[in-house]
């Protein structure tokens, strides 16, 4: 040992006074070959703990992207919730008042032509048919149509048989009848049409 690494060797001995030996490292009071198996030692240590470090940033990473991706899906399903609530929040109501559409259809159709030439009710006449437009109006406007029917194909999704009837007029399977109309609200079934189906003949 040169006498510049005494000076430097009697202060951290000085330091180390009063420290219980089981707390001094090999490596405190070792020589070199002590040193170095101590720093080969600490040097394992560590890659040991920064591979375990990198293991646990590559969990939390996929950790992260797990809870976005559940927030990014909690997020849409409210959207659409919140949606289907705007879209269909009419649904009861529409269904309920179909029945005064179809009493008005009703009273409409069962207008006979000599009223609808006579002068008194001819005003009357005109007055409840712009009712029925003006109803189908606001229908419309909030995304409730009328289901077409007669002259297509049965749909089971729209059109509801209630009886089949033998003609060789149209081919077997097509409406020919609407005895109810049909609505559809956006695109939910509000009510299925009620309709007559062509057979063939017995």
């Amino acid at each position: 040992m040169n006498e510049k690494d005494k000076p430097r060797d009697e202060a951290a001995e000085a330091e180390l006074k009063g420290v219980p030996e089981e707390f001094l490292k090999d490596s405190d009071r070792g020589g070199e070959e002590g040193s170095n198996e101590a720093g080969e030692g600490e040097n394992a240590d560590l890659s040991e703990v920064i591979a375990q470090l990198r293991s646990d940033l590559e969990a939390a990473k996929q950790d992260v992207l797990y809870a976005k991706a559940d927030t990014q899906n909690v997020r849409r399903r409210m959207e659409k919730d919140i949606q289907d609530a705007r879209n269909y929040a009419a649904t009861g109501f529409a269904r309920d008042i179909l029945s005064v559409a179809d009493n008005l259809a009703r009273a409409i159709e069962a207008i006979p032509e000599s009223l609808r030439e006579d002068d008194k009710m001819k005003g009357l006449v005109i007055g409840i048919e712009a009712t029925q437009r003006e109803m189908e109006k606001v229908f419309k406007s909030h995304g409730i149509e009328r289901i077409a029917a007669v002259g297509l194909p049965l749909d089971p999704n729209q059109h509801q048989a209630m009886m089949e009837v033998p003609t060789d007029e149209h081919e077997p399977g097509t409406v020919v009848q609407e005895m109810q109309s049909g609505w559809m609200i956006k695109d939910r079934l509000l009510r299925p049409a009620m309709v007559g189906v062509a057979k063939k003949p017995d």
